[in-house]
């Protein structure tokens, strides 16, 4: 924080305004963290309990977002924010919309080891490994918006490739699966459902990621190359 000189020139009221809406974000992340690690052990278990809390769970991250975003819009009418203040704010809205998505996406998972439960069909160990991939990807991304760590954004950024080699090899298993066994094309559609929402949670990583290095360095790179993102661990 001391580095983007956020707190020079606002009161001591505002920075606690500041501080109080960034911890939220981080309770939420914490939460979400959990939820993900619990999805991934419930599918791992066959744990139908487990899952059903997760998907109960679902309404406290949704709770979340709404409460962030209700006092983020009350300090840009009651402050006017400008510049980094600004940055801040922005950054925060935006990461806890894709954390609820990352929510709603692990709800998905449960939902498929609800609706799979004592059926037949193949070792779903691939998309374990994926979710693993994934789940460290996130732990890395909340670290990096808690510090504020450029280096550490873009590292994870990168870090989605190996998502999608994963989730691409998943797929075509999967697909093999199905021709090989029509009678598994219900289990399996779900099971694809369930990858593609670990998938997307590696991209809404990414787009936090984007998003911290947007606060630190004041440019939008959401639409920037890979090599674009990267040049600024040179600087």
């Amino acid at each position: 924080m001391e580095s983007l000189n956020i707190n020079r020139h606002i009161s001591g009221q505002f920075n606690s305004e500041l501080e109080s809406v960034r911890s939220q974000v981080m309770l939420m992340g914490g939460l979400i963290e959990q939820q993900l690690s619990d999805a991934l052990m419930a599918m791992a278990d066959n744990d139908i309990e487990l899952a059903q809390q997760i998907i109960i769970k679902d309404k406290d991250v949704n709770q979340f977002e709404s409460n962030v975003d209700q006092e983020c819009s009350r300090i840009i009418a009651k402050r006017q924010p400008a510049a980094t203040d600004l940055r801040l704010i922005l950054t925060i809205m935006k990461t806890v919309t894709e954390l609820e998505r990352v929510g709603d996406g692990i709800a998905g998972i449960a939902r498929m080891v609800i609706e799979n439960h004592g059926k037949a069909g193949p070792s779903l160990i691939g998309l374990e490994n994926m979710g693993q991939i994934v789940l460290k990807m996130l732990h890395s991304t909340l670290d990096a918006f808690t510090r504020l760590d450029l280096k550490a954004a873009i590292m994870v950024h990168n870090e989605d490739k190996k998502v999608n080699r994963q989730y691409e090899s998943i797929l075509r298993e999967l697909m093999t699966f199905m021709m090989e066994d029509p009678r598994s094309i219900p289990y399996i559609l779900k099971v694809l459902a369930a990858a593609r929402s670990i998938e997307r949670i590696g991209d809404r990583c990414q787009n936090i990621c984007e998003q911290i290095v947007y606060l630190v360095e004041g440019v939008d790179v959401r639409h920037a190359t890979e090599e674009e993102i990267n040049s600024f661990l040179a600087e």
